[in-house]
């Protein structure tokens, strides 16, 4: 199959360029302000006039659900929907059923993504065997099939076994991605700490119970020296404690998700579809967090993508699962409530969203003659309304039901073709 996609706004060392694309058997061929169509093109042209390109979008944190609890979701669907969103890479965070803590474990689920996936879909090993923060997993085994170790959906809470594990980590040259979470502080809790909470007699979960250890662990990568990377930041205090961590010279780094910029723990309502893990936090918290993603402080974008059954989603606040869906909204939302309101560039944006989780995951990040067509194609100013009856996702529990906003994608390429076009919706 050919392509020519011309006109478009190309992403390029950091900028948008004028170029069109021509991709022939998967490839691309040429880049250039104007590509004369070749006599014996026999494939599509897509006008990009009024799109951007960019590198293939990268979530270094998303749950796929499968193995072991396909009535939430699968491979497959939510690595359509990730086609949807824009994202050509995503990692899948291990709390599964096999747990991926020995390869035996993990080549269940490898063995589906080999079989099912839309895009590339990179695999965390487990720290510990079965997240249950006790013995490591068999990380040695591991380390040659997996992007790094997480116990996501829970934090480990032993000093001397996440000592232990950032030890084996920097051995085997890959990340803890840590999940930072203090159980003795949550005490039932189930939203933010917050004014809603005091006002709605909710019980809530403190700000501390994640900065204090994220505190803990930067004080064990002095220590071992890992490459360390923090889960779904929340609080102001975490910002400010990777901010000085940065600043110290520590291999650390840090992502936050959509819904943590876009709204306060006053903007909740009580529905499942606001319940997720860390919460919602205040004003005071979000800034913060639009602060440090503005100043490169948080490097990456995430999702923490987590589709639920509608069941249950559908118990409000207190007795719903913990966990929203992403990857669809994820652009629409940033894009909307970030670039268009002047806090940051979009070019800051394709960074976050884009760059730096390609470059942590050693993935190319510049689209050029030789490669396999791996790109996103989106259109910035187009206005859109969410509607989540229309995700491609199996999950439908979101917080911007019904929002509107700014920026669509229009195709995904990956592999070498097209896994998403919006006129179509070609899944």
């Amino acid at each position: 199959m050919q392509f020519l996609l011309s006109g478009g706004n190309v992403y390029v060392n950091g900028q948008f360029k004028k170029l069109d694309i021509l991709v022939s058997n998967c490839v691309i061929i040429e880049m250039a302000p104007s590509i004369t169509i070749p006599k014996n093109f026999n494939g599509r042209i897509i006008q990009c006039g009024c799109f951007f390109i960019t590198p293939g979008f990268a979530d270094l944190h998303v749950h796929l659900r499968e193995p072991g609890f396909t009535h939430k979701a699968t491979i497959k669907s939510e690595t359509m929907s990730a086609a949807a969103g824009g994202y050509t890479t995503v990692c899948a965070m291990p709390n599964l059923k096999p747990v991926p803590d020995t390869l035996d474990n993990l080549k269940v689920q490898l063995d589906i993504i080999e079989r099912d996936s839309v895009v590339r879909t990179i695999a965390y090993g487990s720290i510990t065997m079965g997240q249950q923060g006790e013995e490591l997993s068999d990380m040695q085994a591991l380390a040659p099939f997996v992007c790094g170790f997480s116990d996501d959906g829970r934090g480990v809470q032993d000093e001397e076994k996440t000592r232990e594990a950032m030890l084996k980590a920097k051995e085997l040259g890959l990340p803890i991605v840590a999940h930072c979470e203090v159980n003795s502080l949550l005490k039932g809790g189930y939203i933010h700490d917050g004014e809603y909470a005091r006002l709605h007699n909710m019980k809530g979960i403190c700000s501390e119970s994640e900065w204090k250890m994220i505190e803990r662990d930067l004080n064990l990568v002095r220590q071992t020296g890992c490459r360390y990377h923090i889960c779904h930041i929340s609080a102001k205090e975490s910002v400010e404690l990777l901010r000085n961590a940065i600043k110290e010279g520590l291999s650390v780094s840090g992502e936050t998700a959509p819904h943590y910029m876009a709204l306060s723990d006053m903007d909740l309502i009580d529905e499942g579809r606001f319940k997720m893990n860390p919460p919602i936090r205040s004003e005071e918290d979000k800034a913060a967090l639009i602060e440090g993603f503005r100043d490169g402080t948080i490097s990456a974008l995430a999702t923490d993508h987590a589709p639920h059954s509608a069941e249950e989603k559908s118990k409000g606040l207190k007795d719903s699962l913990f966990g929203i869906v992403g990857l669809e909204t994820a652009f629409t939302v940033v894009n909307t409530e970030l670039v268009k309101t002047g806090k940051i560039t979009l070019e800051t944006l394709i960074d976050r969203i884009s760059i730096w989780p390609r470059k942590f995951l050693n993935l190319d990040t510049e689209i050029k003659v030789g490669q396999k067509a791996e790109f996103t194609v989106i259109n910035p100013d187009i206005e859109v309304k969410v509607k989540s009856k229309d995700f491609v996702s199996s999950g439908k529990a979101t917080p911007f039901e019904d929002y509107e906003g700014f920026g669509r994608i229009e195709y995904t390429f990956y592999n070498g073709g097209i896994v998403w076009e919006q006129n179509t919706q070609k899944r």
